[in-house]
């Protein structure tokens, strides 16, 4: 009489993947037990119910045991109606609205992709959960291992030739390098470098490069082929009679003494008027290169001239496969220099985002708005997934699937409805006993 029988043949039926859980296995034993004892308690009430009608007129208590053997078979059959039409045809009949989740496998699937989208994914459950969640401090304590830290350098670098070829024959670098070049040409150089020189003259730092200057110009002077160069031009410039008294060493002695000594006053003196020569100089230039539109024309022009040339070019890919060689090296080598500091770089990260609170509040708060973001742009997707899966799913392990999870449940309903029935027929029965309507 049960056409829900199926779910009690061997789980081997089952596919291989849904037979594989020993829980599934506990479920289906303990589904066909109850089924069994479901199917026997209406079976005994239709027997109890047919035997007390016919020996109802031997005794009159028989008839009361008639009236709640009758009513409970009629609820326990009606219930059992129900079970099975909720899974299956019952006795393999195609009775409408029955079999109901095979016939609506579609407006399943639709009903339960959007109730994911809407429910599951909603926006403020998910920013609950994440904001639940600290990112940071769980990278902080991944990080700070050493181990751990180590072995993630380790295979970011074995990546690393791969990636390096990769960007070749895709062609990435010469993308790049083309946008790198359309970039600095659209750069105006003129503003730009008065904004750094002027940042230059706010701190003091030209003042620093004019050090430097003097330096250098004082070891120019000190130096002895610099000195027998001006030797040679001060020697013909004088008059030959000076220069038989060795008058050009001299002049050169002189010159040098006053010139350093000069070099020496402005190095030692902060208010020097050189300095204040060399502040109103840069100072100008700044201005002009701000302002005016010969000096823009200028560094526009000598931009061009820098790009265009081949040697420029050249630099760039030598400089790339001598990068590429190191990488390339570095990352074959037993002692890898980069992978020991790109671990304890990583090492150091985790240790101290561990003690910066508000550092890894706000990495928090910005994997929250990353994550909400992505989920709620892409739970369409998501929920159209979970449909299309619903819809290629195999209907009978589908039904099956189901009914295993809660038919315990649902055998329970046809307990309960035979038990419920029959003392309700009872019930009616006393009733209209009491009443003289028999």
């Amino acid at each position: 009489m049960d056409s829900s029988a199926p779910i009690l043949v061997p789980p081997s039926r089952l596919s291989p993947s849904f037979a594989r859980s020993s829980t599934d296995l506990e479920r289906a034993r303990d589904l066909a037990r109850i089924k069994v004892v479901a199917t026997a308690l209406l079976a005994f009430s239709v027997v109890v119910a047919f035997a007390a009608r016919l020996l109802a007129s031997r005794h009159w208590s028989l008839s009361y045991v008639a009236a709640w053997a009758e009513a409970a078979a009629v609820g326990g059959l009606a219930d059992w109606y129900a079970v099975v039409a909720l899974f299956r045809h019952p006795c393999a009949i195609p009775l409408p609205h029955t079999a109901i989740i095979s016939s609506n496998r579609e407006r399943i699937a639709e009903s339960f992709g959007d109730f994911v989208e809407e429910q599951f994914l909603a926006p403020d459950p998910i920013e609950q959960k994440l904001k639940s969640v600290d990112f940071a401090a769980a990278g902080a304590d991944w990080l700070a291992d050493e181990e751990r830290s180590l072995s993630l350098s380790r295979f970011a670098l074995r990546l690393l030739p791969q990636a390096l070829s990769a960007v070749e024959e895709t062609g990435l670098q010469s993308f790049m390098a083309q946008h790198v070049v359309e970039q600095i040409e659209a750069l105006e150089l003129a503003p730009l470098g008065a904004k750094l020189i002027s940042a230059l003259v706010d701190d003091q730092r030209h003042q620093r490069i004019f050090d430097e200057i003097l330096i250098g110009l004082d070891r120019l002077l000190r130096d002895e082929q610099t000195q027998e160069a001006a030797r040679e031009k001060i020697r013909g410039e004088l008059p030959s009679l000076f220069n038989l008294f060795r008058a050009d060493a001299y002049v050169l002695r002189r010159l040098v003494t006053l010139i350093s000594n000069f070099i020496h006053e402005a190095q030692s003196d902060p208010d020097h008027a050189l300095r204040r020569d060399f502040d109103r100089f840069v100072q100008d230039f700044v201005e002009k290169l701000d302002s005016s539109p010969e000096y823009a024309d200028r560094a526009e022009m000598l931009k061009r001239e820098l790009l265009a040339r081949p040697e420029i070019r050249d630099l760039a890919e030598d400089l790339w496969l001598s990068v590429r060689r190191f990488l390339e090296k570095d990352a074959q080598s037993e002692n890898s220099v980069l992978e020991f500091h790109l671990g304890r770089f990583l090492t150091d990260l985790g240790r101290k985002l561990a003690q910066e609170p508000r550092l890894r509040a706000e990495i928090n708060a910005g994997m929250v708005k990353v994550l909400q973001t992505f989920v709620q742009s892409q739970k369409r997707e998501i929920a159209r997934f979970i449909t299309d899966q619903i819809r290629s799913w195999d209907i009978d392990q589908m039904v099956n699937i189901i009914e295993l999870n809660i038919g315990r449940d649902l055998q329970y309903i046809r307990l309960n409805g035979t038990f419920i029935g029959g003392l309700a027929g009872l019930g009616l029965y006393v009733v209209q006993h009491g009443l003289g309507l028999h």
